[in-house]
């Protein structure tokens, strides 16, 4: 698959999750598999590119091209300037949130919301496009089904993304109003499969290999995006990229395996963030990457109340200490 000039070694992709796919994450990621991930969200407010938690999102330093960063708002020009701020930052894809559904962002018609206004997301596509080609970046759209399910409106939107120069989308098979709850539907990513000749990535619900196999197979999409089964899971993408391929599993990850990638993503984490915000931030992904292993019960509740990174680290040394490295996680936690 072809994001402009960008070719992808395979179909397994990262969705960008807002708190979670930060650089040391996405790096972990592509490291184990990830063909491509994007960044969690940026503002495109100015006034906001100064602060420390937006100066974070803008920090490529040491992850593998292409660099896709995530841009949200309403406004054209407002876009349109953080787009090329964004690739003077290194950016070397451009892609719009148009499927965010939380309401802190939905309320200033950011997001999903912007599904209700087409115009506006026309005039929005056409003035970030226009800004981007002469820099050589393509831009990508990531996008809901509809705002509710009496308006599915997205092979309109997918229509108008690929009139406007969108190099390709992601739709993920929920609408706004849906959130996260009930399951996924692909019969609207199969629709617009057939619509548009662009790329297409399909999201939502894609957490086993199987599922990825059959999201391929019943949608014709080019790719899948992961997000929340790859929380704590990060090898999901290497397990994925390999049962595509040649139709078989890889072995589950073993102990040792966990310990190397969850202390190596802790290091990371914390240089990124530093002591303070590093040690606090850290306690959701170790959370994910111990959910449901014997003996995590009692760890846990300890690491939360842990205050100093090596504190934290240690305490996790310990644990791991005291199982065999060369165990495998049972499949059904390697998957929780």
């Amino acid at each position: 698959m072809r994001i402009g000039s960008w070719t992808l070694p395979h179909p397994v992709c990262v969705a960008p999750m807002a708190g979670v796919t930060d650089r040391p994450y996405r790096r972990l990621c592509k490291a184990l598999g990830a063909a491509y991930a994007v960044s969690e969200m940026a503002a495109s407010n100015p006034r906001l590119w100064d602060s420390v938690k937006t100066a974070r999102r803008l920090n490529h330093d040491g992850e593998p091209d292409p660099v896709a960063v995530q841009i949200a708002g309403a406004d054209p020009d407002m876009l349109a300037e953080a787009a090329v701020f964004n690739i003077r930052k290194g950016a070397r894809i451009i892609d719009i949130n148009m499927g965010c559904p939380v309401k802190k962002v939905c309320s200033v018609a950011s997001g999903s919301a912007l599904l209700r206004d087409e115009a506006l997301v026309a005039r929005i596509l056409d003035r970030v496009v226009s800004a981007c080609a002469p820099l050589g970046v393509p831009v990508t759209l990531k996008t809901r089904t509809g705002w509710d399910r009496d308006s599915r409106n997205a092979v309109r939107i997918a229509r108008l993304a690929e009139d406007c120069g969108i190099a390709a989308l992601t739709l993920h098979g929920r609408t706004r109003c849906d959130l996260y709850a009930g399951e996924a539907e692909y019969d609207t990513l199969r629709e617009v499969r057939r619509e548009i000749r662009i790329p297409l990535i399909a999201n939502g619900d894609i957490d086993t290999p199987e599922k990825a196999r059959h999201v391929l197979d019943y949608t014709g999409a080019d790719a899948i995006m992961v997000g929340r089964a790859a929380q704590g899971r990060p090898w999901i993408f290497r397990e994925i990229a390999h049962y595509l391929a040649h139709g078989t599993h890889l072995p589950p990850p073993t102990y040792g395996e966990l310990r190397e990638h969850l202390l190596s993503h802790l290091d990371d984490h914390y240089a990124f963030y530093g002591e303070h915000t590093g040690v606090r931030s850290a306690r959701k992904h170790i959370g994910w990457y111990l959910a449901g292993l014997p003996g995590a019960d009692t760890l846990l509740p300890r690491i939360m109340m842990l205050d100093g990174t090596a504190q934290q680290s240690d305490a996790l040394r310990r644990w791991f200490d005291e199982r065999p490295a060369g165990d495998a996680l049972e499949p059904a936690l390697s998957q929780h």
